[in-house]
């Protein structure tokens, strides 16, 4: 992985990752999760099957070599085919839209610019892979950082939500690290993939309680 590619690794790049708990203030609500044992176990799940699918649009996008236009609209429909809340669609195209802001003032290209013309904005997956390809990434880069964003935003959202000790819980983040390093050997895989064969492995948890979570009040995160 290239320097300019760790920017993207870094919580502080503005891109409003820290609005997304990644389900996790719903799970802690429900008290799926209330304990670092429990936060490895959702960690590991999430990443199994939301993450899955997330790590291979982003990977499937970073290997696109031409054909921007038309291509990234597919895939881009492919990957709301998998989600099937509307406040998890919503929430995806605005985490979306705040990192290709971040990341095309400092990159360029023609994957950026057909992402940029996605009508209401591409999904965050997809514009993390095009963001991948312009810094000269390649698809296993946008796997391992689609995979760990996701588990940055599980284990700093738990962190905040629990007051959980931050120390235990990079241990949890290093551990389920070990099965992410596996599940990128897919990666080149996934690049080569037609976008409708793509992993399509989510949760229905995941997405009722997201719709429960967009209705609160008052809440932390965005989702």
């Amino acid at each position: 992985m290239n320097a300019a590619l760790m920017m993207l690794i870094d919580g502080r790049f503005p891109a409003g990752g820290h609005t997304n708990s990644a389900g996790v203030e719903a799970a802690v609500r429900i008290g799926d999760v209330c304990d670092d044992t429990s936060l490895e176990r959702y960690l590991l799940g999430r990443l199994a099957t939301t993450g899955m699918v997330d790590a291979s649009f982003s990977a499937h996008v970073a290997g696109l070599t031409e054909g921007f236009e038309g291509a990234l609209v597919d895939i881009d429909a492919e990957y709301s085919a998998r989600v099937p809340s509307p406040r998890l669609r919503d929430a995806s195209r605005r985490f979306g839209r705040q990192l290709l802001r971040a990341g095309s003032t400092i990159w360029g290209g023609p994957a950026l610019d057909a992402v940029g013309r996605i009508e209401g904005g591409a999904h965050q997956p997809v514009v993390l892979g095009a963001l991948v390809s312009a810094a000269g990434g390649t698809s296993v880069d946008a796997a391992s950082l689609a995979f760990h964003h996701l588990s940055a935003a599980v284990t700093s959202a738990a962190i905040r939500l629990l007051g959980l000790d931050p120390m235990a819980v990079a241990a949890v983040q290093a551990r389920v690290g070990e099965r992410i390093d596996d599940w990128c050997l897919d990666a080149d895989a996934w690049a080569s993939s037609s976008p409708a064969a793509l992993p399509a492995s989510g949760g229905s948890l995941t997405e009722i309680l997201a719709e429960d979570h967009g209705s609160w009040n008052a809440r932390l995160f965005v989702a």
